[in-house]
């Protein structure tokens, strides 16, 4: 099985992530998985369903501690999230569901297109994932986590 970390942005970034965190009332306005070397997401700046290499390089991601939080997921399945990538690669980004779920409050997933957010829930195959923002779903993978390290012998 294949480690899993769910990434929280929480770098300064654009007017966007200024909203997000405005909204959310949170620190953090992004998140990504991280399995095997590579982040997978939905992302505004690249319209949709990606991946990209975890690195300093121009098409990278840095995942360094300034702008991110990482947290471990233990239980997670890193085969199903690559699966889930590549069943949803070609998808947009989702503004619909963002726009319904996080504004008002509907919870209303979008076939073909997702939030960063919303992709990261389905892909760990969390329930009702257009209702969670880079916020909420932090504060239930670090819980989860904290959990599973209590577990651990």
């Amino acid at each position: 099985m294949t480690d899993v970390q769910l990434a929280l942005y929480k770098g300064k970034g654009q007017i966007g992530n200024a909203l997000i965190r405005w909204w959310t009332r949170s620190v953090y306005s992004h998140c990504e998985l991280v399995v095997g070397g590579y982040c997978y997401s939905s992302s505004v700046m690249d319209k949709g369903v990606r991946s990209r290499r975890v690195g300093d390089g121009e098409d990278e991601i840095s995942l360094g501690s300034a702008n991110w939080d990482l947290i471990d997921l233990p239980d997670a399945d890193g085969s199903a999230v690559l699966r889930y990538f590549e069943r949803t690669d070609p998808d947009a980004y989702g503004w619909p569901s963002l726009i319904m779920s996080q504004i008002f409050n509907r919870n209303r997933q979008v076939e073909h297109a997702a939030f960063c957010s919303e992709w990261c829930a389905a892909a760990l195959g969390l329930p009702n994932p257009a209702s969670y923002s880079p916020h909420t779903i932090g504060g239930l993978c670090g819980w989860l986590g904290t959990r599973a390290a209590v577990k651990s012998p």
